[in-house]
């Protein structure tokens, strides 16, 4: 009979009251009938609920790791309490007599083969064919649209930083709204930013608001200019095929796995502990953010990935959660990017951490503080990218002195422990770490970022690792 975690039944509901009704209908009985497949790739039960039929829910696992949910409740959430609560069943190791695979199930096996056998058919051919008609007419539709950003802002810069609080700001939001038509997410959302910054310095006059306002000014203009160039080179060369640029993305690009596992941006049999989890809100998105750092076992690269879940979509995207095992990978999919790239995945099976998963990460950490500074100073002065780098750290001890906390490393030199402006604290929990040894010759992950106000590189902690088990300051 398949084995069945209650990490893996975490991670595939939708949320967590769909776990708690998922286990209350185990706890009380619920299942009338059970069933499986003698290969056990296909579960079934007859579930009571309100109405007087009982619900009919399966859950086939033709595909590993990655199964396909059926219900006959009316529920819209996917899946529903009855398949969770099948799970929770098979979890528990109850008997499920032994059946045939039912014909209508076999059919939808069936073209699902066919469509995945298309799918790969084509990926052998070579490049997918492109409209050029519609990329050329799309792309200088884009210049167009990059080019009255160029003139809003050297408005703004010609009147001054002080007209942020006057009547201009409406003329912004047109342009946000504007840039949507134009195909410019990536500078629309600059423009948001810009104009939240706007309406904050309206409500309290903080002069704070025009070093962010600068801030947000220098990144749209890097992000013009780079992107009006890599347009007209586009077109220049009638070159529209996808290429492994961050700019596809900052211009509103949506990619997809199979794009970029065409550029190689892939992984194959990949290792992975979740060392950190946060979930952040986004004002200029209007989204929240599910955010997991992930560490390489065999290469200790550490990477993100994110989950967006805009406010008009709460009911119908999945907030993710925090991972406590070790996922295994069949493919791993990454972003373009240099350090901390974002991943993706389709599925992966998941197993309790071991000592090797832990020592194997722990020796790719970085142990010289001037060098993790001089890495994360290389990539912070690109305006595009974050303005922070998580890195695994090496340290011979971290402690007090006078009221803060610093790090420091096998040859003597330190760094301050002080959390990001904006983020959700965490130094402060460094106090309730009651295990000396924790603190001496481990591993942190951390944010390696520029502190403004002290001119100087600074590090938020956000686990230590061991080489007995990972302890989170972020969860």
């Amino acid at each position: 009979m398949r084995k069945i975690s209650e990490q893996f039944i975490t991670m595939l509901a939708p949320n967590a009251n769909a776990v708690n009704n998922g286990r209350k209908i185990c706890q009380k009985s619920g299942f009338v009938k059970r069933f499986r497949s003698e290969d056990d790739t296909f579960y079934m039960g007859e579930c009571s609920g309100s109405g007087k039929s009982h619900y009919i829910t399966s859950a086939d696992f033709v595909e590993e790791e990655h199964p396909v949910f059926r219900c006959s409740c009316p529920s819209r959430q996917f899946p529903c309490k009855h398949s969770l609560a099948l799970l929770f069943e098979m979890s528990m190791e109850k008997e499920f007599v032994v059946c045939e695979i039912p014909e209508d199930i076999l059919k939808k096996r069936e073209k699902k083969e066919a469509r995945a056998a298309k799918s790969a058919a084509a990926k052998k051919e070579g490049k997918p064919k492109v409209n050029k008609a519609a990329r050329t007419k799309k792309i200088k539709k884009q210049i167009e649209g990059l080019k009255l950003t160029e003139d809003m802002m050297n408005q703004l810069l010609q009147a001054g930083l002080g007209t942020m609080g006057g009547s201009s700001i409406k003329t912004y939001r047109d342009l946000a709204k504007q840039l949507g038509d134009y195909y410019l997410a990536g500078p629309q959302l600059y423009v948001n930013r810009l104009i939240l910054e706007m309406e904050a310095f309206q409500k309290d006059g903080e002069n704070s608001h025009y070093k962010k306002a600068v801030h947000i000014l220098v990144q749209l203009r890097a992000s013009v200019k780079k992107a009006e160039a890599y347009l007209k080179e586009k077109l220049e060369q009638q070159e529209f095929y996808d290429d492994d640029t961050i700019l596809y993305e900052e211009l509103g690009g949506i990619w997809k796995l199979d794009q970029l596992q065409a550029l190689g941006l892939k992984k194959e049999h990949a290792c992975l502990l979740q060392l950190s989890f946060q979930v952040v809100y986004d004002q200029a998105r209007k989204e929240f953010i599910d955010i997991g750092w992930w560490a390489d076992v065999d290469t200790g690269e550490v990477s993100v990935t994110r989950n967006y879940r805009p406010l008009k979509a709460m009911k119908y995207v999945r907030q993710e959660d925090t991972v406590f095992e070790a996922a295994s990978i069949p493919v791993l999919t990454y972003y373009p990017g240099d350090l901390n790239r974002r991943i993706r995945w389709e599925n992966a099976s998941y197993s309790p951490i071991t000592r090797e998963n832990l020592t194997g990460v722990m020796s790719h950490a970085q142990s010289s503080i001037p060098a993790a500074v001089k890495m994360v100073k290389n990539q912070i002065k690109n305006v595009l990218s974050d303005n922070f780098v998580v890195l695994l750290f090496k340290f011979a001890q971290i402690g007090k002195v006078q009221k803060s906390y610093v790090m420091r490393d096998s040859e003597g030199n330190t760094i301050l422990l002080e959390d990001m402006p904006g983020m959700e604290g965490s130094v402060d929990r460094l106090s309730m770490v009651t295990e000396s040894s924790l603190l001496t010759e481990q591993v942190l992950l951390g944010a390696f970022y520029y502190q403004e106000e002290k001119r100087r590189i600074c590090v938020q902690p956000y686990s230590i690792v061991t080489g007995e088990k990972v302890v989170r300051l972020l969860y």
